[in-house]
């Protein structure tokens, strides 16, 4: 009897599964072929449990329930399923390979392109690192300034709006190192050739830069000197200050002037002027008359052209060969091309844009010297992304109010009250306004030409005009003025 049953049914089947759903007739629904399939023939060894029913190959169904219903499911070969009654079915070691092959031919293409993306993610991190440490180790720190600051801080001004930023920008004349074929090397004394007070208001929507003439005759208080000596007080030209006592000497002077509280400061000589301009492709000027210099190295036609680095250092430094050969004109030169320069930089998209951005804090890195407060690239990015957004016309420049000095002409002394007025409005973060200087002429002048003597009192009910001085923004074409 148990022969015509095995010659009938094949392998005995499994006690716990219905007839006609024993794993071998799953398995003999695909190919015969298929390696691991058993052999419908041979008898296995009474009580024996056949290898297509083995623990660790139960689970799936394979393909026999492919298409087929049933009350408890229905037969995806790569689903878990069962018959019905919440017996689970069993998958034979054939369904594995058609699978896992297909898996294995897959699974080098993403391990190597997670390593490609995570070697291109380390490159680029790696590169980004070493730019930052480059540009950050350009950065020289005036630490002797901060400690002489600090001796003197009980007579420093005390801040009015916290938020608002005062940086005193000074440009170096020093003849020494790769200054030299600039002129001569006096053993290294230097003299601040040009000093900028920068104003940036709090709310960051305006910036205004104070030209302070060199000449400008000033009291400068007792300085330390860098063999640690002690200067007396004196009334003397501007620009002194800094040859008595460097950065400090002429922060006090800038202070005791202004009653402004410095912030921070920077100190840029010759070449990191240049190469900021070069660093930008040039900058476009406009020429009323053709300059030859041969003082400042200027060879130029009249007319509309871009000025390079090394034409742009002798534009800016020529005198007696330009206009009236005053300081004062030169001052007023300067700040338009300064003007320029930022009008360059922000339409270009410069400050917007990495790749153009690094060239520029390279060379202004190079040559720049700061205080604390500023000597990392850290600090710089985060001051210039302040005033990214400053429109360019809310960007002005001006030379603080000034005269003919009375005692020696080639001096100057301040315009009062002209000057405590601007001093005033920058102190306190209040906005004033620049136009051309033959505009505040003709302004001044119908002002004065308005005002009656029964109009006294009148104005105490009107509010107060924003105070306006001769300069320049940002935003002006030097090629239409």
């Amino acid at each position: 009897m148990d022969a015509d049953v095995t010659d009938s049914a094949g392998t005995p089947a499994d006690p716990d599964l219905p007839a006609g759903d024993t794993p071998q007739g799953r398995s003999q629904g695909r190919s015969q072929e298929e390696p691991g399939a058993a052999d419908p023939k041979e008898e296995p060894e009474p009580g024996a449990v056949p290898e297509n029913d083995a623990p660790q190959d139960s689970g799936d169904e394979g393909e026999a329930g492919a298409g087929e219903d049933s009350e408890g499911g229905g037969g995806d070969g790569d689903q878990h399923g069962s018959d019905g009654k919440g017996t689970v079915g069993a998958q034979t070691w054939a369904d594995h390979p058609k699978d896992g092959s297909a898996s294995r031919r897959k699974r080098p293409w993403l391990r190597w392109a997670a390593l490609g993306a995570s070697f291109l993610v380390m490159i680029s991190a790696g590169a980004g690192w070493w730019l930052y440490k480059k540009l950050d180790g350009n950065i020289t720190t005036d630490t002797s300034a901060a400690a002489e600051l600090k001796v003197y801080e009980k007579e420093r001004p005390t801040p009015v709006v916290m938020d608002a930023q005062n940086i005193l920008l000074i440009g170096s004349d020093s003849r020494s190192g790769d200054n030299r074929e600039y002129g001569r090397d006096d053993g290294g004394s230097q003299r601040s050739d040009t000093t900028i007070l920068l104003h940036l208001a709090a709310d960051r929507k305006s910036a205004t830069a104070v030209s302070l003439p060199r000449d400008l005759m000033v009291e400068v208080p007792k300085c330390r000197t860098g063999d640690d000596k002690e200067t007396r007080e004196q009334f003397t030209q501007f620009n002194s200050a800094f040859e008595l006592g460097g950065t400090a000497c002429t922060i006090r002077t800038v202070e005791r002037l202004t009653g402004i509280r410095i912030d921070h400061h920077m100190v840029v000589d010759f070449n990191g002027f240049k190469d900021m301009v070069d660093a930008v492709d040039g900058v476009e000027i406009c020429l009323k008359e053709p300059i030859d210099d041969k003082d400042a190295r200027l060879e130029l036609p009249a007319g509309r052209q871009t000025l390079n680095g090394e034409e742009a250092l002798g534009y800016v430094r020529a005198r007696k060969t330009l206009g009236d050969g005053s300081d004062t004109e030169r001052m007023e030169r300067q700040q338009k091309f300064l003007g320029a320069l930022v009008n360059k930089m922000q339409s270009n998209g410069v400050l917007l844009n990495p790749t153009r951005l690094y060239p520029v804090l390279d060379a202004a890195t190079k040559s720049l010297t700061t205080d604390p407060g500023l000597d990392s690239l850290r600090d710089l990015y985060d001051l210039v992304r302040s005033m990214r957004d400053v429109p360019t016309d809310q960007v002005q420049f001006l030379t603080v109010p000034r005269q003919p000095y009375r005692q020696n002409v080639n001096r100057d002394e301040l315009v009062e009250p002209d000057a405590s007025e601007l001093f005033k409005q920058l102190r306190e973060d209040k906005p004033v306004a620049v136009v051309p200087a033959d505009e505040l002429k003709e302004k001044e002048k119908g002002k004065a030409q308005d005002e009656k003597p029964d109009d006294a009192g009148s104005d105490s009910e009107s509010p107060t005009p924003t105070p306006t001085y001769s300069g320049s923004s940002a935003a002006d074409d030097l090629c239409e003025q």
